[in-house]
Order: C-alpha cells, then structure tokens, then sequence
C-alpha cells in the first residue's frame, strides 16, 4: 500500500469538517456580455456529453465551452449537498446551452467513506458520474446515516484487508444497495471497490488537489480558472450571469 493511499483511508470520518462549505477567497468576477448560446451537436445535448478529464473531474457540456466551471466538491459535504439539490438543475440549463461546461472534482476530505462513495459513482459509464453523485448528494440523510449509527461497523471493515474493506463496508452499510437501485449491479460495485489501483488513483488526485491547487474546504468553485466567492447556487449564479451565461 502505497503512503497516498494509507492517509486517505487511515483518515478519520471526522476529518476536516470545518473544511465543508470554506469555499474559496473571490479572486474577481469575470464580467462580459451575453455569450450566445452553442448548439450541441444534432441528436444530442450537452448535459448527456461527459468526459474524464487529466486531473480526476467529470467534465459535462460542451468541453470547448467558453465559461468554464469546476467544483472541488465532497460527497459527503452537506454544504455539496445543498448546492446539487437548490442548483444541480438550473446549472445543467446553462450547461445545455453550450456556453458553460462542468467539472466535477471529487475532493475526498473524509477519506475512506469519501472514496467508497466516489467509487461507486465511477464504476459505470463516465455519462453516469455526475447523476450519481448528485444522487448521493440528494438522499445525503440516507447516505450518511447507516456509518453514522453504525460507527462500530465501518471502522471494523476497515481493518480488512484493503481488497475487502471497501466492499465490506459498502455491503453492511447498504450502500451496494443504494447504487443498484441505480443501474450500478452489486457485482460491479464489489469489483469497483476491490480495485486497489483506482482507488490509489483517487486517492492521489485529492492529495494533488490539496497540495498543488491549495484546495482546503468543499465545496470550492472556480471560474475560467479564479477562484470564486460562492457555495450556493444562489451566490454561483450572478457570477455566471456577470460572465456572459444568460
């Protein structure tokens, strides 16, 4: 086991919960006229257009996109959580209209759970990450409270060996369940979490988001590359409006 992956999945589920909804320090908003709007290619929308990009994200729209929108987001963030239920639709509206495309970057600040989670959402097509992580994010209760009622028994399959502890946890926490109900079979899910090599790919892509970007807190936005002052949808939309989305 390499070091990145012993500190991601050594880190107690605690960690760093003062960090969920820090967000980021406003670098300045990009302001400029109205963009007008890209037509996806025939047959075909943006939202359903998704790809895995060189630094770990989901990317969704139109990857030529002039707007350019990241999240460093946790999937076990409430403040995340909060952002894909109040924006997750209006934001794939913009999405659609070919100006602003979405990065996701899963930001595992709670280590193992984060990990299993984000996984999870990564064991079928790539189309499918982004709907399955806000999936997780819209039943956050129903996520979070088997690990939190049954802390004994998550910290028990951590001690399993690292090829077992992931699909033991998933299996006694219901989450295998939870994904199955949405296209994600549980043999996929036991052989996701079982592949140690993507999970120390994971696991890295965190530690870099941390130590090369300064990520500290989630969620984190970024606009064309500034930093921006927002973590809900209702602060993230005037800076997209400023910017050319109408």
């Amino acid at each position: 086991m390499t070091k990145t992956l012993r500190f991601a999945i050594a880190a107690p589920l605690a960690l760093a919960l003062a960090a969920c909804g820090s967000g980021a320090e406003e670098t300045g908003d990009i302001e400029g006229d109205a963009i007008a709007a890209i037509p996806a290619p025939e047959g075909t929308e943006w939202r359903s257009t998704a790809q895995m990009t060189d630094d770990g994200g989901i990317l969704v729209g139109n990857p030529e996109a002039p707007l350019k929108l990241v999240e460093y987001g946790s999937l076990t963030c409430p403040t995340c959580a909060r952002f894909s239920m109040e924006g997750g639709e209006p934001l794939m509206e913009y999405v659609d209209s070919g100006v602003v495309s979405f990065e996701l970057r899963q930001f595992a600040i709670h280590g193992p759970l984060d990990l299993m989670l984000g996984r999870l959402t990564q064991c079928g097509p790539v189309e499918a990450a982004l709907p399955l992580s806000d999936q997780v994010w819209q039943n956050f209760e129903e996520i979070m409270d088997p690990v939190q009622t049954n802390q004994a028994v998550f910290e028990s399959a951590m001690q399993r060996p690292l090829e077992e502890r992931f699909v033991v946890a998933a299996e006694q926490l219901g989450y295998l369940d939870f994904f199955a109900a949405r296209g994600i079979s549980e043999d996929q899910g036991r052989q996701c979490l079982s592949d140690t090599a993507a999970l120390e790919q994971q696991a890295g892509y965190t530690q870099r988001y941390g130590s090369e970007f300064n990520i500290t807190g989630t969620p984190t936005f970024q606009l064309n590359g500034n930093d921006v002052d927002a973590n809900t949808w209702a602060a993230l939309e005037p800076i997209l409006q400023r910017a050319g989305a109408r």
